[in-house]
């Protein structure tokens, strides 16, 4: 008797045993088979849902069963996920559930142009170019602008964080506070004194970025020399305005290793051979270097800079015509010799 009840019990445990470790199998053990990311839209179906994460788990069905169970057919929020190594069903309805998804890193660089940046920037967003663009267009007239092209100045060369999901909007004001903590009352102080607008300091600020490569060891030098010509009312005749200007027009598809005599006279506003003064706006997404280079300007008398060809990356810099044109010289000479057209 005592035999019989205790193999009762054993087959009790036993039967308990094996529907538990089901039960925790299909709900939290590892249901991953690979890690990756999954993308859900705002507007995704259960099915798509299902079909987006099914490369990377082992068990379709039993991820089905339990994300029904808990909603997820329903409730569900759009994003990026990361599925990792080791994680259950029960983990991976909830992350999408409560909405748990990673962030992805944007590259701001040295852009032309807002389109051109955002052309980037919307292949790691849910929305595609076009509707960022016309809604940027639209925060762009709200604050008086023109267009979008106008918010560049918002913007600064680094990397930064966004979700995948992330709205205009929501792109805009992260940069937008950046451009508001950045002036403070000190660089607002600084401003006043330069005697230039903001507008000017940003054209001039990507002048300098352009022309020093991103680096800052120059970057004073460089702002001072001109801030000289603009002074002086000379034209500041920068190579980066030129191919600006071209690229503007050739919707930045024509590469221009070597600024030509020919490129001089390219009918542009931001043309600084063709016109003086400085550009009516940036000629690209600048860094906080520059424009605190052109708030700090150097205080140097030179009127002429050319690339050093000895030392690659910087500049020979002079106050004196025939100083430059000896520099200009031995610099056409070093390109002449490595045939760059």
């Amino acid at each position: 008797m005592k035999k019989a009840i205790l193999i009762i019990i054993l087959l009790v445990f036993a039967v308990a045993g094996f529907f538990g470790l089901r039960f925790y199998n299909k709900y939290y053990g590892n249901n991953v088979e690979k890690e990756g990311y999954v993308l859900i839209p705002h507007k995704a179906g259960f099915k798509q849902i299902l079909d987006s994460i099914a490369p990377y788990i082992k068990d379709r069905e039993s991820f089905e069963a339990v994300a029904k169970d808990k909603g997820l057919d329903s409730n569900f929020k759009a994003g990026r996920y990361h599925i990792e190594s080791g994680t259950g069903n029960t983990n991976l309805v909830n992350m999408i559930k409560a909405g748990n998804q990673t962030a992805n890193s944007f590259r701001i660089g040295d852009f032309g142009d807002m389109y051109q940046m955002i052309g980037k920037v919307s292949k790691k967003t849910e929305l595609d170019s076009l509707h960022f663009i016309n809604d940027l267009d639209v925060v762009a007239k709200e604050k008086g602008y023109k267009d979008v092209e106008d918010l560049k100045k918002y913007f600064f060369i680094d990397t930064y964080n966004f979700y995948w999901t992330v709205s205009p909007r929501e792109f805009f004001s992260k940069f937008e506070d950046q451009y508001n903590d950045f002036w403070t009352s000190e660089r607002k102080n600084k401003e006043q004194q330069s005697g230039l607008t903001r507008d000017q300091i940003y054209a001039l600020a990507s002048i300098v970025y352009k022309e020093s490569g991103g680096k800052k060891d120059e970057m004073r030098t460089i702002a001072g020399l001109y801030l000289n010509r603009y002074r002086k009312g000379m034209k500041l005749q920068s190579d980066p305005t030129v191919i600006y200007a071209i690229n503007k027009q050739t919707n930045f598809k024509e590469s221009i290793k070597r600024v030509l005599y020919k490129h001089l006279s390219t009918p542009s506003p931001y043309n600084t051979y063709a016109n003086a003064g400085i550009p009516p706006g940036p000629i690209c997404v600048v860094d906080k270097n520059s424009v605190d280079a052109v708030l700090n300007a150097e205080n140097n008398n030179y009127i002429f800079m050319c690339a050093d060809p000895a030392r690659f990356g910087y500049h020979k810099f002079t106050a004196s015509a025939e100083e430059h044109a000896v520099n200009a010289k031995a610099y056409q000479d070093w390109l002449n010799s490595k045939n760059i057209k």
